[in-house]
Formats: C-alpha cells, sequence, structure tokens
C-alpha cells in the first residue's frame, strides 16, 4: 500500500503545471494557448520570457528530484528511480491540466539530479554545448538524453535500474518531441537568439 501511495504521490507531484500556474497567476496567460501550446520551459520563455522561463525550467526540475526522493522521505524499498519515472508520466501527463504536459525534459534532468548530482552536471554541459552549436533547444535535448544514455551504459554498466529508465526517459523524450523532429527537418524549428 505504500508503494503505491508513494508513486501516486510521484505522479501527482509531477502533475503539478508549472507553466500554468506562473503563466496564469502571475501574467494572466495560458501558455497553451500560445507557442507551441506546450506546457514547459522553453514555451514558457518564449511566451512569457526569460524570469517566468528559468523560474518553471527550474520548477519542473526540481519536482523530478523531489518524487525521486520520496522512497527515501516515506521509508519505501523500492527503487528513487521507479518513482522519478513517475514524475516524468505526471509531468507529461498532468491530471491538474487535462493530462495536456511537458515534454519530460526538465523533469527527467531533476530524476538525474536526485539520483547523480555529477551524472546531472554532465548532461547540462553537454545540453548547453548542442543549443551553442545549433541554437535549437529541442534538438540540444535529444542530443543530451541520448548521450546520456550512452553515458549510463559505459560508466554504469552494473546500474541496470539506471540504463533502463534512462532508456525509457530518452524514448519519452524523442517521442514527445516528434514535432520538433519534422520541423528541424524541415528548417522551420524556432532558434534561440539569446545563445
Amino acid at each position: 500500500m505504500l508503494t503505491f501511495i508513494t508513486l501516486l504521490s510521484a505522479y501527482l507531484i509531477g502533475s503539478i503545471p508549472s507553466g500554468l500556474i506562473i503563466g496564469k497567476t502571475f501574467y494572466k496567460i495560458d501558455i497553451r494557448e500560445h507557442g507551441s501550446k506546450n506546457l514547459g520551459g522553453t514555451n514558457t520563455f518564449r511566451t512569457l520570457g526569460v524570469k517566468a522561463g528559468l523560474t518553471v525550467t527550474i520548477m519542473d526540475i526540481l519536482k523530478g528530484t523531489l518524487a525521486t526522493f520520496l522512497p527515501l522521505m516515506l521509508g519505501v524499498e523500492m527503487s528513487l528511480l521507479l518513482a522519478g519515472v513517475f514524475a516524468v508520466i505526471g509531468h507529461m501527463l498532468p491530471i491538474f491540466a487535462n493530462f495536456r504536459g511537458g515534454k519530460a525534459v526538465a523533469t527527467s534532468a531533476g530524476v538525474i539530479l536526485a539520483y547523480e548530482p555529477l551524472f546531472f552536471l554532465i548532461v547540462l554541459i553537454i545540453f548547453f554545448i548542442s543549443l551553442y552549436i545549433s541554437k535549437y533547444v529541442s534538438l540540444s535535448s535529444m542530443i543530451a538524453c541520448l548521450l546520456a544514455l550512452i553515458y549510463s551504459l559505459v560508466f554504469h554498466t552494473d546500474d541496470w535500474a539506471l540504463i533502463i529508465v534512462i532508456g525509457i526517459l530518452t524514448i519519452f523524450i524523442f517521442y514527445r518531441h516528434r514535432a520538433n523532429i519534422k520541423r528541424i527537418i524541415d528548417k522551420t524549428e524556432p532558434k534561440v537568439k539569446w545563445l
């Protein structure tokens, strides 16, 4: 029963719609009606600006981190990563926002941050290097995720839970970015202008 409560709580934490809360509370805007119509940090940056975008991104990261720590906090014997996956599912399909959520990148990063901070830092550096070169947030997110999977396969060969979860998160992220992939191929994907 406690395992069920932990996973449900992780999902509910992941379901907190940061972009919707910040947009409606401080800007009177539903960001799902603007830009890419996505609840994540990238659309918040484009729609509401840097301050709101950073706030939403940090909130989404911390959702994953908090949910991943839930088994420890509640004294449940289960993989921390499993709780993290449920938070990511909550972020993508939030019950508090009619199941219209984000693309899983920031919350997935939060899961990694909780599990292994150095791994998170490496992924973050890869993301920004890719973003500096390509100017595409979506492409950089996918590259960082793919290299995170390769990193886990090379340096964490004995941690199958991590490898499997990173694999699952990679599938989630690529699937959620399928429209972005098409736009990148068509050269219609928006590029960042601040880097």
